[in-house]
């Protein structure tokens, strides 16, 4: 199979696993992350907003939620290439987990210091009255990323 096929599919199957670790806390009602926002967001750095206030407060845009999980899909998708591009294309056929896991917590920046300001919600949460509890989800969360990385591939290189 061709090293860039297998690397979508790795990355969809670790983006996948999150939104499995998502819906396991969604039994315990925990809250995570509304696609819808993310969805929000992309739609309108196209018009030129990429700050906003409180995302929760700009308008919503026709498909959001559906902008918002084919970007959380291209964004496991591209973390994906990251790994790879790090470990090189030998780990495709060869997966071990320590890598895996180290890249889903790198990828941790993307939120802490991309996207999370750009909502209006501050570096890591910072303005945002209980912080370390979304810092823990996002950083759990991350860490399923990784390990989903790497069950992908196993499970990619069994079949």
């Amino acid at each position: 199979m061709n090293w860039i096929l297998k690397t979508i599919i790795i990355g969809v199957g670790a983006t996948f696993a999150m939104d499995i670790w998502s819906f396991i806390l969604s039994l315990f009602k925990i809250k995570s992350l509304d696609y819808s926002l993310l969805g929000r967001w992309v739609g309108y750095i196209p018009k030129g907003k990429f700050f906003h206030d409180k995302i929760f407060n700009s308008p919503s845009l026709k498909n959001e939620l559906i902008i918002g999980w084919l970007s959380h899909y291209i964004i496991g998708i591209s973390f994906a290439f990251l790994l790879v591009f790090v470990c090189s294309k030998d780990w495709l056929t060869n997966p071990t987990l320590q890598p895996a896991i180290l890249i889903g917590l790198v990828t941790i920046v993307a939120p802490f210091f991309i996207m999370q300001p750009a909502f209006g919600l501050g570096i890591a949460l910072s303005d945002i009255p209980n912080p370390a509890t979304g810092r823990i989800k996002s950083l759990l969360a991350h860490t399923i990323f990784g390990i989903g990385l790497y069950l992908s591939a196993t499970l990619l290189n069994k079949m």
